[in-house]
């Protein structure tokens, strides 16, 4: 991913397992982006957390010493799952062990996908499909998108500031 432009990003607990249905895990992720737009090194537009999954709409701004935001936010994030799954659940964690030289677990999926947001339009509708994934049946998570918490659809649609490092899309294009 490039710096200063607009993507739709997506990651999955590794084999797709549901590590994030918890709300611990989701307030790691909160957590880490948190840290990130307070150093200024992304700016987050929309999210969703679902239980397996993440979707985010972010701008990357500023390298974080050696290496890309997102891979600082994909470290930090296994490093805590980590730490915290050691002291709750040492056997969920042993289903994350991997044979690996250079890690002994890996909770994020190598295949991220960024799509770069080129339009108004893609955005919108990458902004919709964030909001209305907890809603889809297989998760059926909430009735409305904004009554599901670990998504920004209440501060687009209510302008309910759940969380504190949300910059609003609307001036991007």
């Amino acid at each position: 991913m490039d710096l200063n432009k607009l993507y739709f990003y997506t990651a999955s607990i590794l084999d797709h397992r549901k590590l994030l249905l918890g709300d611990d895990y989701k307030e790691i992720i909160i957590e880490s982006l948190r840290h990130l737009v307070q150093k200024k090194k992304i700016k987050v537009y929309a999210f969703v957390i679902m239980p397996n999954h993440i979707h985010f709409i972010w701008e990357l701004l500023e390298s974080n010493g050696k290496e890309m935001p997102h891979a600082s936010f994909m470290k930090y994030t296994a490093h805590q799952f980590q730490k915290k799954l050691r002291i709750e659940n040492l056997d969920y964690l042993e289903v994350f062990r991997v044979n690996n030289i250079s890690r002994d677990y890996q909770f994020w999926q190598r295949n991220a996908l960024p799509i770069i947001l080129f339009s108004k339009n893609v955005m919108m509708q990458k902004l919709n499909y964030i909001h209305n994934n907890p809603l889809q049946k297989h998760w059926n998570l909430a009735e409305n998108p904004e009554d599901y918490y670990y998504s920004t659809a209440a501060y687009y649609k209510n302008g309910l500031e759940n969380f504190d490092f949300i910059s609003h899309i609307g001036n991007w294009f």
